[in-house]
């Protein structure tokens, strides 16, 4: 019978989310064309057309809107929901008139120090990873602080293609959806409406967001999805140290493998840039939704094809969870430096063959 009223009450959630994104989006592009809030094509951008960069709006409408009406907003969930708005009235700032990296900085930082501190949320153990098992608290809010503000960014980074974002944010939040309703129990079971109403959510924004796209989410979206999968994730790692639960103390490696592509291009880009002399946040064309694009590939294809690399990874991972942390987190990162390679490579003959012509 709880199982059946679960059900429900998900079904619900989805369907509110995703009704209220699905009918936001063309007022918000009706109304960004009508006070000329656009974002103009330039020579880091795919795009070719001016297009409104409000879709945020309507997936943060639908998921706080759902979320609020039918979760229970136990065990985090009002922090969640509080640190949310913060994130999602900068990423608004940043569509409308531009912010600095530091003041971005700054509302990130508040949004954390929200779940962080007001609701305890942080990665407690390292769970036998290079043989640390429990951190002392001030390593865990430290560590905690920067795996939010990294996977929000890196959410926010893949950013580059039209749907691109939005499909990696569902497969991603779709698997960590699936164990907390599975796995999660008293003390992580309410995370499974997070997940379904950033599912409903992203899903009545896809159907404007994909190739030839005539809303973006602009980063009121990628901010506030990256902090809903961090926050997913931490969870997660964390769900690992109940007894029955999914992977056990490999939970932290699992996670990775779940965040690989956004974990994978962010570090990829951050390295190449300091290679090369420039900061980390300098913005160039070098994603790895750009190499792909340069091999030949149409949008939509390369978003399909980097959906497909991830969820690859997640089985992988998934089925390869009982090699235990060490293992797998090896495994990863040598699939990252052969993939780091290919890419290279391909670039460098590119850039010959150019010259050649």
């Amino acid at each position: 019978m709880m199982t059946n009223t679960l059900a429900i009450s998900l079904a619900l959630s989805f369907f509110w989310a995703f009704l209220v994104a699905l009918f936001a989006v063309p007022s918000i592009i009706y109304i960004a064309h009508l006070k000329n809030m656009l974002d103009t094509p330039n020579v880091r951008t795919v795009h070719e057309s001016l297009t409104p960069r409000l879709g945020g709006v309507a997936v943060f409408a639908g998921f706080m809107s759902a979320l609020t009406i039918f979760a229970p907003m136990g065990n985090g969930l009002q922090q969640l929901l509080a640190g949310c708005i913060v994130l999602f009235f900068v990423g608004l700032k940043d569509d409308l008139v531009s912010i600095s990296v530091s003041k971005k900085f700054v509302g990130q930082l508040l949004a954390t120090g929200i779940v962080m501190i007001m609701a305890d949320i942080r990665v407690t153990s390292f769970q036998g990873i290079l043989g640390i098992y429990e951190l002392p608290i001030g390593i865990s809010y430290a560590f905690t602080f920067l795996a939010i503000v990294g996977i929000t960014n890196a959410i926010n980074l893949i950013d580059g293609l039209d749907g691109l974002a939005g499909t990696i944010t569902l497969i991603i939040v779709s698997t960590f959806g699936y164990y907390f309703y599975a796995y999660g129990g008293e003390n992580y079971q309410n995370y499974v409406y997070v997940a379904v109403c950033v599912i409903g959510g992203m899903l009545g924004f896809l159907r404007y967001n994909f190739h030839r796209a005539t809303i973006f989410m602009g980063d009121t979206g990628s901010l506030l999805c990256g902090f809903i999968v961090s926050i997913l994730t931490i969870q997660f790692i964390e769900m690992g140290k109940n007894v029955g639960g999914a992977f056990g103390s490999s939970s932290p490696a699992v996670a990775l493998g779940i965040l690989f592509v956004p974990l994978f291009d962010t570090l990829r880009v951050f390295t190449v840039r300091m290679m090369a002399g420039r900061s980390p946040f300098s913005p160039d064309k070098n994603h790895i939704h750009h190499r792909i694009l340069a091999m030949g590939f149409q949008q939509i294809s390369t978003v399909m094809l980097l959906g497909l690399l991830n969820l690859v990874v997640i089985l992988f991972v998934i089925n390869f969870a009982y090699l235990g942390n060490i293992l797998l987190i090896a495994a990863l990162a040598v699939f990252s430096v052969v993939l780091s390679v290919f890419l290279g490579v391909y670039q460098n003959r590119s850039a010959q063959q150019r010259v050649a012509s």
